[in-house]
């Protein structure tokens, strides 16, 4: 049975840490938060890795983290270039950022061929959930009627920092455990013992205890990389000039949800999410860390010991 792929994408990480020498180090051993990513990928069966970088931090990122990794898997690097334009489109002036999440897929359609996973490369999924998804993606089938995607559900109680608010994307799942909606929330956090969200800092609505949200681990199956094709030119005539317009993967996801191309399995994980979205979080992450390896969920070293 052919091997999933892990598609992670990269691109934002330099100038988030500002610069690859500035990633934080989470684990005892100076091990970031891909790492184990990358650990608990080949752990599940991924057989190949697809970094989509920008050009600018490639020779940095292959040296300081690919290397880890090529020895061990198939591993491909996909430049995820402002120029990567459909024919008679062209940089609008002022543009400086990536064009967005679906167009850092789309940057891979040359260097994916089956099933394949996507994450980002500056959250800390958890050992279950890439086993999960990989066992989707093993058998996932696109039909007649519709594409056959997946995406991991995390328990939104189980995303959140204590130092300050996130965005997250609030799902609702039919009674067959197919995602119906994702609605981006933004300013969530928990006060007292509800968990709200807030579009304007003075309004704060609740969200149910236990929904499930998108974290952006997605599975999905070769034929998202037409409808990416497809669609990536008409957001570009639509945003027009537009200097900060993004193309992004949940609404490409929610179009295709919408029309009945695509039926999404929403596979619920346990596990915690860690991320360092506030300076103050760089303890919190490095406690989680250090907590399960201490359990024996990671050896220490991590990668000496894994071969």
């Amino acid at each position: 049975m052919p091997k999933p792929t892990l598609v992670v994408m990269a691109a934002g990480i330099g100038s988030r840490y500002g610069g690859l020498k500035q990633i934080d180090p989470v684990g005892p051993r100076g091990e970031i938060i891909i790492d184990y990513s990358l650990y608990d990928a080949l752990l599940a069966g991924f057989g190949k890795v697809v970094f989509i970088l920008r050009r600018e931090i490639e020779a940095a990122f292959r040296e300081g983290v690919g290397r880890r990794i090529e020895s061990r898997c198939k591993t491909e690097y996909v430049i995820q270039g402002l120029d990567d334009l459909p024919a008679g489109f062209s940089v609008p002036a002022g543009r400086e950022k990536p064009w967005g999440t679906a167009h850092a897929v789309l940057c891979c359609r040359n260097a994916v061929d089956g099933s394949f996973a996507v994450i980002n490369a500056d959250d800390f999924y958890g050992r279950s959930s890439f086993s999960t998804l990989a066992d989707h993606l093993r058998v996932a089938r696109d039909t007649a009627v519709a594409y056959d995607y997946s995406m991991v559900g995390y328990v939104l109680e189980n995303t959140l920092t204590q130092h300050g608010h996130v965005t997250r994307g609030v799902c609702s799942v039919d009674d067959d455990g197919y995602l119906e909606e994702i609605h981006e929330r933004h300013k969530v956090k928990r006060l007292s013992d509800r968990v709200c969200y807030s579009e304007d800092d003075r309004t704060w609505i609740e969200i149910p205890e236990g929904k499930p949200v998108s974290m952006n681990m997605w599975g999905f199956t070769p034929s998202l990389f037409a409808e990416l094709e497809a669609r990536f030119p008409v957001f570009l005539r639509e945003a027009g000039d537009d200097p900060k317009a993004e193309f992004l993967l949940p609404e490409v996801v929610s179009d295709l949800l919408a029309e009945g191309r695509a039926r999404v399995r929403v596979l619920p994980t346990r596990e915690r999410w860690f991320g360092v979205t506030y300076p103050q979080d760089k303890a919190w992450v490095k406690a989680g860390i250090r907590e399960l390896v201490d359990r024996g969920v990671y050896p220490n070293p991590l990668w000496e010991e894994n071969g």
